[in-house]
């Protein structure tokens, strides 16, 4: 519990650097690219196009179980957030292989990578979170004083994919086969999550499924951020889900940290 005190009272400290450092890492994404940004938006949105679709209006027909909502709607506050938090798993696997020889140098302390590569995400998804508005206003639906909730449940999904991506990280450099399994993991995890498809259709014929589904952590994010946007229904209407998100983070960071630690001096050896 020091190691975790003393990572937040260092990232507090050198919060300007870590910024300025996350700043880099997003610009640097779109050197050489001659539509530069664009790229940033156009995959995910032929994501929510292919999606829309299938099981929108001209595929599957499913219908979401939020009354008056179209299906594009029901489905953007369920894909914005699997976008950054796939996003920010990915790259902070592999950012400890991206900064090796900031990872070389002994002043620099490496847990602040992982952070940095956060924060980069998370500029990314506020531009789709704008997107995601802007489609509201754009279909007339009610604006609640819930939308504010979406800033606790990116923080959530912060949170969840920085525990994940210190432990991923940290072996990521002695296993290299671990990106390609959290990519696995994810192409899992979406259809393991009720993002494109109603889990009613699941739980009404095996009421069980439900339980299987709620294990996921993640289920917690997309089922806040319909909770915001569609219903405006607070947080703590879903007390024990709460509860299990926040035990299940905890207990996945500490491990996490506890990983990165035990291999961090080995970490320039091997770069």
């Amino acid at each position: 519990m020091k190691y975790v005190i003393s990572l937040v009272k260092e990232i507090v400290k050198k919060r300007k650097m870590i910024l300025d450092l996350a700043l880099a890492d997003f610009r640097k994404r779109f050197v050489g690219s001659y539509f530069g940004i664009v790229w940033m938006f156009l995959q995910p949105l032929v994501t929510v196009l292919i999606y829309w679709f299938i099981f929108g209006e001209y595929g599957m027909k499913t219908v979401p179980p939020v009354p008056n909502a179209t299906y594009v709607v029901w489905l953007v506050p369920g894909l914005v957030p699997w976008f950054f938090y796939s996003e920010a798993l990915n790259s902070i696997t592999g950012c400890l292989q991206e900064y090796s020889y900031l990872v070389k140098k002994v002043v620099f302390k490496v847990e602040m990578l992982p952070v940095i590569k956060l924060l980069s995400c998370l500029l990314v998804h506020f531009f789709f979170v704008l997107i995601m508005l802007a489609l509201y206003a754009a279909y007339r639906q009610p604006v609640f004083a819930t939308w504010i909730q979406i800033l606790y449940y990116t923080f959530a999904a912060a949170m969840l994919a920085l525990a994940f991506g210190y432990f991923t990280s940290a072996v990521n450099v002695f296993f290299k086969d671990m990106a390609n399994i959290v990519g696995i993991c994810l192409q899992f995890g979406i259809w393991m999550t009720p993002i494109m498809y109603d889990e009613a259709i699941f739980t009404s014929r095996n009421p069980w499924i439900g339980t299987v589904l709620k294990l996921n952590p993640f289920y917690y994010i997309v089922a806040g951020y319909r909770d915001s946007m569609l219903t405006g229904d607070w947080f703590w209407r879903r007390p024990t889900m709460t509860l299990y998100f926040w035990g299940v983070t905890i207990v996945v960071m500490l491990v996490g940290l506890r990983m990165f630690k035990r291999l961090r001096p080995h970490f320039s050896d091997v770069l």
